[in-house]
């Protein structure tokens, strides 16, 4: 039986908009609520620096979570050139919704619960930044006009963001881009699954991207 969490505001950080009462049980069951007011107090910002833009902007990989109307959860990577997440103000962050496999797992999640996380990772250095926030999806953005590839633009509002130390983070190093990474001027493959027998009757034709 886990101890129950204080009331919060009754130690530590009263006005934490990171923490609830299942964060805090632990942390009290670990002596750790003092530390982790701290990195609240020191890591925790709702505006992106510098440094995090170029660190954003540089990455070809992340993974988003989104939870539905139920709060079932899903986790998917988005990948594409550096660049393909932009920080398109102090606190938003926007990126494209490519031609997938037409699930829309984390697009139907947002439709109907805007809670994201957004976690970007170099696996070289090794270095990670979280972003969490509100998200919509938008079939008319003025991005999709400079997005080649774009399906749709999904623009994050950033409520926190922080690093995390990136302590069990193995380092790997990019030997080569994926090749269904859009590109001006040119059109990607189509993966080979949606030629298989049990699939190609389903599959329609390439959506046209939107025009902002």
């Amino acid at each position: 039986m886990y101890p129950a969490a204080a009331p919060s505001g009754q130690q530590g950080n009263p006005m934490s908009i990171m923490y609830h009462d299942g964060n805090r049980r632990f942390q009290d069951l670990f002596d750790t609520r003092r530390l982790s007011d701290r990195l609240e107090q020191v890591n925790t910002r709702t505006k992106f620096s510098e440094s995090d833009r170029n660190f954003i902007e540089s990455c070809f990989l992340f993974f988003l979570a989104t939870a539905d109307a139920d709060g079932r959860p899903t986790c998917n990577h988005k990948g594409g050139a550096p660049g393909f997440v932009r920080v398109t103000a102090p606190d938003e962050l926007a990126f494209p919704d490519y031609d997938g496999n037409g699930m829309f797992l984390s697009l139907g999640n947002i439709s109907v619960n805007a809670n994201v996380g957004l976690l970007f990772l170099d696996f070289e250095k090794p270095r990670r930044l979280r972003v969490q926030g509100e998200a919509r999806v938008l079939r008319d953005d003025p991005l999709l006009a400079q997005t080649p590839g774009a399906q749709m633009i999904v623009r994050v509002r950033a409520t926190a963001i922080f690093p995390n130390c990136p302590r069990y983070i193995p380092k790997f190093q990019l030997l080569e881009p994926s090749m269904y990474v859009p590109a001006p001027g040119a059109t990607p493959p189509e993966p080979s699954w949606k030629s298989f027998p049990e699939f190609k009757d389903t599959v329609p034709p390439r959506h046209p991207p939107c025009k902002g």
